[in-house]
Parts: C-alpha cells; sequence; structure tokens
C-alpha cells in the first residue's frame, strides 16, 4: 500500500482502493453493491489512520511457551466519530478493527440552499475526562464544502480534544474542502483515498459519487 503526505493529507494508493472507488461511482451499482464497495475502502483507510497507534509490551502464555507480545496502550482512549448518517459505512468496520474503541455519533444535515451543517445530534459527553489522553478519529465517506468535517473538528477542540490527536477519514475528497480543514487546522491528519477535481454548483464533488448517504441506505426520492 503506497501512500503520499502532503500538509499532513495522505492520499491512500492501493489497487483494490481503485477498483472499489470505480464500483461507488457508478451510478447504475445497487445499494448493496455500493455499500460493500465502501467498506472495503474503509477497511483500507482505518487501517492507514490508525497505523501510529501506541502499543505497549506483555507477557502472555501460549500454548507452547511464553512470549512478550504487543497490544495496543492503553494510555489514550479511542474515539470512533461518525458524521451520520453516512459515517456510519466506516465506523461500522472501524469498530470491528478496533473493538474497544467507544463509538460516538453526531448528526449533521447540509442545508441545501447554504450548504452549511445543521446539527441534530450530538452523542459526545458535555466533558472530556483527560481530553488530552484521547485519540478521535472522524469519520465521513466524503469532504466536500468541508463545512461539516470543519463543524466536526471544531466541536472536538471545544470539548478539549488536542488536533494533533484528530484525524479525518474520507473516502473522497476535493481541493476546497482540503483547503479549508488545512488553512484552519493545520495539524489535523487526514486520510483519504482520492482527492477528485472540485465541486459543481450544488456543492457536490465532481465526478464524485452522488449522495453517499441515499446511495448506502437506498433513500432516493422518487
Amino acid at each position: 500500500m503506497q501512500t503520499k503526505t502532503e500538509n499532513n493529507v495522505t492520499v491512500v494508493s492501493h489497487p483494490l482502493c481503485e477498483h472499489n472507488l470505480g464500483v461507488i461511482r457508478d451510478k447504475d451499482i445497487n445499494s448493496d453493491g455500493f455499500k460493500n464497495s465502501m467498506k472495503r475502502l474503509a477497511t483500507i483507510l482505518v487501517l492507514e489512520a490508525t497505523k501510529t497507534l501506541p502499543l505497549k509490551e506483555y507477557a502472555v502464555e501460549t500454548p507452547i511457551t511464553t512470549c512478550n507480545v504487543n497490544k495496543l496502550s492503553n494510555e489514550y482512549k479511542i474515539i470512533f466519530a461518525p458524521i451520520l448518517r453516512a459515517g456510519l459505512a466506516i465506523s461500522d468496520v472501524a469498530s470491528e478493527i478496533v473493538p474497544d474503541a467507544s463509538i460516538q455519533h453526531v448528526g449533521m444535515y447540509r442545508d441545501e440552499t447554504t450548504l452549511e451543517p445543521v446539527w441534530y445530534y450530538d452523542k459526545t459527553p458535555v466533558l472530556y475526562e483527560q481530553p488530552e489522553k484521547i485519540k478521535v478519529f472522524i469519520l465521513d465517506p466524503m469532504i466536500a464544502t468541508g463545512n461539516s468535517a470543519h463543524a466536526a473538528v471544531s466541536l472536538f477542540l471545544k470539548k478539549g480534544i488536542l488536533i494533533e490527536n484528530m484525524t479525518f477519514v474520507s473516502i473522497l475528497s476535493c481541493p476546497q474542502g482540503i483547503e479549508l480543514l488545512t488553512k484552519d487546522f493545520p495539524d489535523l491528519k487526514i486520510i483519504t483515498a482520492k482527492i477528485d477535481q472540485g465541486l459543481n454548483s450544488r456543492g457536490y464533488i465532481i465526478p464524485g459519487l452522488g449522495d453517499a448517504g441515499d446511495r448506502l441506505f437506498n433513500t432516493f426520492e422518487k
């Protein structure tokens, strides 16, 4: 798996990323096919995002003998924060990869006129105990305008989470959203599979994949 990192933005390059991106871009793929390829992409990206989690050495007893092994350190609490509803496609995978992590949902929808996020749900605590000992992974399949991503990062900053302990995981991104985040949060780590051309007049990524939430949950208006 190859990666290219610039200004804390890592683009993951892998044949299976390219293949599954090709699947989810196709407007004729059904909801199940879309969902399955999203989960495959999420697996690759979550593995990349978590590769620097600290380890601690422990002694264990194998069926043969004893040995020292490395396991995730309990020094940090790990939080996966999916932005509802499309972020659930990534958090389902993330919770399998790191089963002891806390899943804390944040809910926003985009006002289609202003393209600004509107909050409707927040399952994070009012205050975190020892926020400097928490690593947060914010999960959303797309960074389009970047407004929802910006709001989610700002939420955790207000609760004391250090920006250097935050990572944003997004399957598809565009330059406008990336620019907004890197300008205001230069120490935020961003993991993505592709940076597309840009946005259309409705704030959709071009060429993009359409509305990820509708395609995941088959909620297109007839």
